[in-house]
Order: structure tokens, then C-alpha cells, then sequence
């Protein structure tokens, strides 16, 4: 009987996530006339591999793809640096305030972001980054708890005794850091690259406060070139859904075993 009820249990949870991934895909197949008088699970007629070059050509994606790219990469690149090297001190030194600087993360966590908007746009506003890269490459450099819960995890597991020997032979802090412990934390950079890139590919509020501008659109903004005032081009929406989905999916179909390994290392040390 409780096998019976956890294995009901995992098939309603998995049909709760699948069912509107199949009707999205569903309706990235149908003609306009047939998504609006069928079931929303109905099959297609046919396959209207059409909508998918008219997402591809009408919502500017290969540019949304590019922007996308560059704020990914160079977000993630300074988070992991920032997230990586306050992990490091706080692990390895001792300070006045260092419980401080950690509840500090701690409360900015747990503080709901949209309550601070009207401020964060004042301050990139004034600093001139409205309508650049940099506004969301700037909001999205700034690390969080997770990422360095993560790093510190790995941190632990590493003995000081390697910062030890790398001192007495002649190695600064920075030297230690980059030339001994950062190449150590491999593991824990691939599940901070999934997790925060996942986290910034989809993002769809900064890209569309902080860059209305057309020719800086992202692969989430250019869903709403599709959006008019009589309505939508729901077909066409799904399609361009789709290609959005499909590089996530890929890439953590590839790499999802650094998620779980990142994950359950940290949970037992």
C-alpha cells in the first residue's frame, strides 16, 4: 500500500511538471484556428513547422540569443569570482564581524526583491547603465547565500594544511587562492554555473525593466513581440517557448550529474 501511494505520488508530481510542457509543445505544432477550437492536450493535425521560422525570423532571436550570452557569461564569470573569493575568507580568516557579514547574506536573502526596485532603478539609472548590458550584467554580478553556501561547502573539504605549505613556501593569499584552491573547486563552479545560469538565461523582469530598448531584447523579452493589443500569437509563442527551452534542457541533460554531486557533496560534509 505505501508503495503503491509513493509511486502515485511520483506520477502526479511528474504529470504536474510534464502537462504544460506538452501543451506548450502542442500548440507550437497547430495552425491558429486549431489551438483555439480544440482540447488544449489534442494532438496536432498536422505539423506546422512554420511558426517555429516565423519566431526564429519575426522575434529578432538569434539577437535576443546574443545578448542573452553576453550578459550570461559575464555574470557568471564575476559571480563565481565574487562568490568563490567571499567564501574563501570567510572559511579560511578570522575577523571582527564575519558572523555579521554572513547573517548580512542571510537578511538580503530572505528580503522580497521587489520592494527594493524603486531604489535599485534610481542607482543604475544614476550611474548611467539604463538601457546598456551593463544594468543587467550589474544586477546579476552581485552573488547570493546559495552560491556561497555552495562554495563554502567544498571549502571545508579542502585541508588548510595545502594553505599552510603554500605560505611557507613564499605564496601570498591570492597566490594560494588562484594558483591552489580555486582550480580545487571544479565541482562546486560547474553547480553554481547551472544553477545561476539557469536562474539568468530565463529572468525575464531585469532584461524587461532595465533594457526596453529593442536592439537589447533577450530570449525573454522577444516572447512579447508576439503580444499585441488584440491578442496574442499563442502558436507563435509556444514555438518561440520551445527554442528558448531547448538549450536549458540540453545543457542540464548534460551536465546534471555536477547538480547532484554539487548538492549532496555539500549536504555531507
Amino acid at each position: 500500500m505505501l508503495s503503491a501511494l509513493k509511486y502515485a505520488s511520483l506520477l502526479a508530481a511528474s504529470a504536474f511538471m510534464l502537462v504544460p510542457m506538452l501543451v506548450i509543445l502542442f500548440n507550437s505544432l497547430k495552425s491558429n484556428d486549431e489551438l483555439f477550437s480544440g482540447y488544449p492536450l489534442a494532438l496536432p493535425h498536422g505539423l506546422h513547422l512554420s511558426n517555429y521560422a516565423t519566431a526564429w525570423t519575426d522575434g529578432n532571436m538569434a539577437r535576443g540569443f546574443l545578448n542573452t550570452g553576453i550578459i550570461l557569461v559575464v555574470s557568471l564569470v564575476g559571480n563565481i569570482l565574487v562568490a568563490s573569493m567571499t567564501a574563501y575568507a570567510l572559511d579560511r580568516f578570522e575577523f571582527r564581524g564575519k558572523k555579521l557579514v554572513l547573517a548580512g547574506f542571510v537578511v538580503a536573502t530572505l528580503i522580497p526583491g521587489i520592494t527594493t526596485q524603486v531604489a535599485v532603478f534610481q542607482i543604475v539609472n544614476h550611474l548611467g547603465l539604463f538601457n546598456t548590458r551593463w544594468s543587467a550584467i550589474l544586477l546579476f554580478l552581485g552573488t547570493d547565500i546559495i552560491s556561497i553556501y555552495i562554495f563554502l561547502q567544498f571549502l571545508r573539504g579542502i585541508p588548510r594544511e595545502l594553505d599552510e605549505a603554500a605560505a611557507l613556501d613564499g605564496a601570498n593569499v591570492l597566490s594560494i587562492f588562484f594558483r591552489i584552491i580555486f582550480p580545487l573547486l571544479r565541482p562546486a563552479i560547474a553547480t553554481v554555473c547551472i544553477v545561476k545560469g539557469v536562474a539568468i538565461y530565463n529572468d525575464f523582469f531585469v532584461p524587461f525593466l532595465y533594457m526596453p530598448k529593442p536592439e537589447l531584447q533577450t530570449v525573454s523579452t522577444s516572447l512579447y513581440a508576439f503580444q499585441g493589443p488584440y491578442g496574442g500569437q499563442w502558436e507563435i509563442i509556444s514555438a518561440a517557448i520551445v527554442i528558448i527551452a531547448l538549450p536549458s534542457l540540453v545543457l542540464f541533460l548534460a551536465l546534471q550529474r555536477y547538480v547532484y554531486n554539487g548538492f549532496t557533496s555539500g549536504a555531507t560534509k
